[in-house]
Formats: structure tokens, sequence, C-alpha cells
């Protein structure tokens, strides 16, 4: 599909400040990733302004976010009949390549947004707690653990961390954690899930069918 100018901006502005950091990225310089006249202006038909680019960059990474939750969500329960250690493998690897997805704004959010305190809550309510809020959630609704009072943001938590620390990882240093590949990192996240939510399981109430 082909990229209206505004998508170009937005998209191409968030790869630079990725990877230059926003200070050092000028408006003409996008405006030329952007396929425009660089320093003619193309950039302020769409937008006030360089940093109006990047607030825009958030707020559609976050609705897409929220977009893709509800599609997941929406699967649940097609999914039910797959064995938990399945089910739990299929989320780790959701996971990874969300934040793989995120890769550009994550790089920007951790070297630039903290002059900005707004666009840092915007990342926090549009995107980490939701994803992370997404994890709980599917905990809650397998059938395993119906009715099971578990602290499920904790466990949310600490998976949800893992996830995000192997790809940070990975991102900063150009090798995974232990130079442990994707295939095994999966494997040991859905034992440690299981290790953790074994007296969950072994305690949850059985349901009649």
């Amino acid at each position: 599909m082909t990229r209206s100018t505004r998508e170009r901006i937005v998209d191409e502005a968030l790869r630079l400040f990725a990877e230059r950091g926003y200070a050092a990225t000028s408006v003409a310089e996008i405006e030329a990733a952007s396929g425009l006249s660089p320093g003619a202006g193309g950039l302020y038909r769409h937008f006030k302004s360089k940093y109006d680019v990047l607030a825009a960059a958030i707020n559609e990474h976050a609705a897409r976010t929220r977009e893709q939750i509800a599609v997941s969500l929406a699967e649940v329960e097609a999914a039910e009949s797959l064995p938990l250690e399945t089910r739990l493998a299929i989320l780790c690897k959701v996971g990874l390549a969300k934040v793989k997805e995120e890769r550009e704004l994550t790089r920007v959010f951790f070297r630039d947004l903290s002059q900005f305190p707004e666009l840092v809550q915007a990342v926090r309510e549009g995107l980490l707690q939701p994803m992370y809020d997404a994890i709980t959630t599917w905990f809650r609704v397998q059938p395993e653990f119906a009715g099971v009072d578990q602290d499920w943001p904790a466990v949310g938590a600490v998976l949800g961390g893992a996830v995000v620390h192997y790809w940070m990882f990975l991102d900063t240093v150009d090798e995974p954690p232990g130079q442990v590949d994707r295939d095994r990192f999966v494997q040991s996240w859905v034992r440690l899930a299981l290790g953790m939510l074994s007296e969950t399981r072994e305690t949850s109430p059985v349901t009649s069918a």
C-alpha cells in the first residue's frame, strides 16, 4: 500500500530520531527522507513543528497497539483447545514481535523523551501499560486459571519484563543476552511461566462441563 505524504513524514522522522537522536535531526533531513524538497517547508503543510511529528508518531503507534491488542484478545477463545504450553509460546512470540516492531520508538523513548514529560506519559499510557494489561487479561481468561485468585499484574510484569529485556539487550549490543537465540528463549520463557503458575494450576477449581 502506498503511504501518504503524512505517513512518510512520520515514519521517516521516527527512523531518523532513532538513528541520530531527536535534537540532531533537522526538519530538512526529515523532508529529504520523506521524498520532499529539503528546506522547502513541505513538512509544515502537515505538521506545525518537528515536535508535532514526534507526538504524532507516538499517538499513531499507541492507536495501532490498541488495535493489535483487541485482535489478539479476540483470538484467545479460538486457541483455547491448544495445550497451555503452546498458548504460552504463542504469547511469548507475539510479545517479542511487538517489542521488535517498536524498536525505533523504544530508542527514542530512552534517549530523547526525558525532555518531554508529556510524551513519556503518552508512551506509558498508550503503549507500555496497555501491553502489560493485555498480558494480565490473557492469563485471567485462560480456562486453567478461571476464578483463580492470583496476582496477575505481577505475573505479567515478570514475564512481560523478560520479553522486553530480551529485545532491548539485543538492540543495544547486537546480540541476544547470553547468546541465547529466540527459540531457546521462548522455550525457557514457557518453562518459567509454567513454574511460576504450577501451584496455581494445582489449586485451581475444577469446572464442570
